[in-house]
């Protein structure tokens, strides 16, 4: 319930969850019933969210019916001098070498357009995460407009 019905909701959920087996196996019963009992009112009364869910389970699909696609050539590295004449590694820009920490670049397989498979809900944690997905969204297009 914490990774699946909770999620990024409220990722101490699954601390929360995995510190109770913890307690249960250290402890057992009755000392370890109270963290259970806790755990399962915090669980019911987190907020929800199947965000990273439904999104995984999307990209797990159009993976499987892609694999044929290679990565782009700027994301692969170069060790040798021939990889490099073939454009491996090409124009990468490392992300903490940037003013954003952040290059916007492109590692999709050529012929695949970028997709979104993680809709954040404003719930809970979620909200924060909203939040980043908008801002690198914008900063993307600021970044490379097309």
């Amino acid at each position: 319930m914490a990774i699946e019905d909770i999620g990024l909701a409220d990722p101490e959920a699954l601390k929360l969850a995995i510190a109770t087996k913890d307690a249960y196996e250290m402890l057992g019963s009755p000392e370890a019933d109270l963290a259970i009992a806790q755990t399962i009112v915090y669980l019911a009364l987190a907020p929800k969210s199947n965000s990273v869910y439904t999104g995984f389970k999307e990209a797990l699909e159009k993976a499987k019916k892609t694999t044929n696609l290679p990565p782009p050539l700027t994301i692969l590295n170069a060790p040798t001098n021939l990889m490099k004449e073939m454009g491996y590694g090409k124009n990468y820009q490392y992300d903490h070498d940037l003013k954003h920490c952040f290059s916007g670049q492109n590692y999709f397989p050529e012929g695949f357009s970028r997709e979104v498979y993680y809709y954040p809900k404003e719930a809970g944690f979620e909200r924060e995460m909203k939040k980043r997905v908008d801002y690198f969204s914008a900063l993307r297009k600021k970044l490379h407009p097309e």
